[in-house]
């Protein structure tokens, strides 16, 4: 391995560094780090809560030893005569206030906990993304896109359910068992223990057994990831497959990763659903406590019916909460080795700084020299570029020429700053170009390769894609969609520009309108060589029906006119006149048929076609040649 620079710390020499920020290995202070201030709140809602679900326990028992019963009923409630019925009503209409509350506390609570985790897990995604633009050169290449992709998507989602309940679903569901609890133990304290006696055993044996779920989990999350990056081989390779005949060889491959991923989780299910079947029996156990004890202290006078109808009760809402924590536990030991999975597959050695990607205001124009000094580039062991030193100006028109594997393409990328040299010093004028800020290189430099990547979308936004660099406009901020879209972007740490703005520099190319853009494209392509190839490729390019409307149709008809009044071979159509150049199908329809219905193959079984040729009199000499054909 080659020794880092100062600009290329290895993975433990970036400790805290904010130009290498790293991803906090607990997942609790990533989570803390980034939404404290909403935990807090969702800790207030869940206090909120509780005397509203305590309330909903005690008035039960009343209604019963009060209300129906009729003992120590109250004389007055706020200055009001109170009779058994009117008590009775009174209660009722509390019960049923304090359940609408608590579930409508329960409803915002949730509902602002499923907006948090999908702020973080918009948050978490981004910042994977954000650091895929700092991996080195070296890690791209031996990364596959099929690895990445599931990482980013899939492999996160499940931080978005567990971010939002890091805090406030232990703490909700726990503070909702205690009172439940407190409530059981004011009523009697052997019923209180009852409830309690087996919780002590599930609380020693669910971690124990969820130990080796999450080892398989994580031996299943890597065992995935193989069968992706064999799948992304079999895409790439699929031509080699067939010449070599290696298709069966393939499919042994691919059923073997089925296979490994079969087993672990059919190991997964034997022991997740051992721990389920453990809770529900150990759940079923406690009733038994209730109904002897509880009858028996019933039956001496120890306790009252309503108040073991209440424990009851309180017990069959006990059960949901310890389920939850339970489940909580699981997912959230699950989602843990997940998210240091991915972590580990972010923090490469040898990342790019980040604040070399942030723009400056300005970016001046480069003079001078492009110098390098004693420059050497390699990657595993293997050197390219040993000792390189020379002194160009940047006025100059220079080649660089060797053989294959010579070192020639990784000077003009250690030029491009695309790579970082292992050793050395390289200068264009007076800037350093390992401190230069990517708006200098990218701006200032032009640079292809032998395989560029052509990405989606038009022509036109591959030839200005380098002029991309910021928004030319502002945003409209009294928007009110446009309020929204950048405050949720702060909320959740993403990037605040707008991907729909106007993203095209004109003043970078030095014109002043798009039409005089177009036109400096038409020259650069000419100079390259391509601009007879783009011609042709936009004549055989079909408009998309969104796109084509009165005034399109009417200028590619005068584009053709214009075309036969300079001689060219265009095609137009003419009820008098049959044209050899294009098939007896587009001669009828007059064009290229737009709904199958009229396609070739359709038009004999095609109705209105078929009359039409009748009406013309051409039904039989069409039969009649196509008989012959055949």
């Amino acid at each position: 391995m080659t020794e880092p620079k100062k600009d290329q710390p290895t993975a433990s020499a970036e400790g805290d560094n904010p130009d290498y920020p790293r991803i906090d290995k607990s997942i609790y202070r990533y989570v803390l780090r980034h939404t404290f201030r909403g935990q807090l709140f969702l800790l207030f809602l869940t206090v909120l809560t509780m005397p509203l679900v305590y309330i909903s326990l005690d008035i039960p028992k009343r209604i019963i030893n009060q209300a129906i019963d009729g003992k120590n009923l109250p004389e007055a409630i706020l200055g009001f005569e109170v009779t058994q019925i009117s008590f009775l009503m009174l209660l009722s209409v509390a019960f049923l206030v304090a359940v609408v509350a608590s579930g409508g506390l329960k409803y915002y609570l949730n509902v602002y906990k499923g907006v948090l985790g999908e702020r973080m897990l918009r948050r978490f995604r981004f910042d994977l993304y954000a650091r895929i633009l700092r991996f080195p050169s070296a890690k791209i290449r031996r990364t596959p896109p099929a690895e990445i992709i599931p990482m980013i998507t899939a492999e996160s989602e499940p931080l978005g359910g567990l971010i939002g309940d890091a805090i406030a679903a232990p703490a909700f569901q726990g503070a909702l068992l205690l009172t439940y609890l407190s409530f059981i133990f004011q009523q009697d304290v052997w019923l209180g223990l009852a409830s309690i006696a087996l919780y002590p055993p599930q609380m020693y044996l669910i971690p124990k057994l969820q130990a080796k779920v999450n080892a398989l989990s994580k031996q299943r999350v890597k065992t995935v990831r193989g069968l992706a990056t064999h799948i992304g081989e079999t895409v790439q390779g699929a031509s080699d497959i067939h010449a070599n005949d290696s298709g069966r060889f393939e499919q042994a491959r691919t059923s073997g990763h089925l296979g490994r991923i079969f087993d672990i989780r059919e190991e997964i299910y034997r022991r997740k659903f051992f721990i389920k079947f453990l809770n529900n029996f150990l759940a079923q156990v406690t009733p038994f406590f209730f109904f002897s004890i509880g009858g028996y202290l019933v039956i001496k006078g120890d306790v009252s019916l309503g108040a073991l109808v209440a424990v009851l009760a309180a017990y069959k809402d006990i059960g949901p909460p310890w389920k939850e924590l339970l489940k909580f536990y699981q997912v959230f030991e699950d989602t843990r080795v997940k998210y240091l999975q991915v972590a580990e597959q972010f923090e490469p050695e040898n990342m790019i700084r980040k604040s070399l990607l942030e723009a400056p205001d300005d970016v001046e124009v480069l003079s001078g020299e492009f110098k390098a000094q004693g420059v050497s580039y390699g990657e595993e062991d293997a050197t390219t570029v040993s000792n390189v030193g020379f002194s160009v100006p940047l006025d100059t028109h220079v080649a660089i020429v060797g053989a294959a594997g010579s070192g020639k393409s990784d000077v003009s990328a250690l030029a491009a700053r695309l790579i970082w040299p292992t050793s050395g010093k390289i200068e264009v004028g007076k800037v350093d170009w390992a401190d230069a800020p990517e708006a200098v290189t990218g701006r200032r430099v032009g640079w292809v390769g032998t395989t560029p990547y052509i990405f989606s979308g038009t022509l036109a936004h591959n030839l200005y894609y380098g002029l991309f660099n910021a928004p030319v406009a502002a945003e409209d901020k009294d928007n009110p969609d446009e309020k929204h879209r950048i405050q949720e972007s702060v909320a959740s740490g993403n990037s605040v520009d707008d991907a729909g703005a106007d993203w095209l520099d004109l003043s970078a190319v030095g014109v002043q309108s798009i039409e005089a853009l177009r036109e400096r494209a038409r020259e650069v392509l000419e100079v390259a060589g391509l601009g007879e190839d783009v011609y042709q490729m936009g004549l055989a390019t079909r408009i998309a029906d969104a796109q084509i409307n009165a005034q399109t149709e009417s200028k590619i008809l005068e584009a053709r006119r214009q075309f036969q009044e300079k001689g060219l071979d265009v095609t137009t159509f003419d009820p008098d006149t049959y044209h050899v150049n294009i098939s007896v199908s587009q001669n009828i329809l007059f064009g290229y048929p737009l709904s199958t219905e009229f396609a070739p193959a359709q038009l004999p079984s095609n109705s209105l076609v078929t009359d039409l040729l009748r009406e013309a009199g051409l039904f039989d000499e069409f039969l009649d040649l196509g008989v012959n054909v055949a």
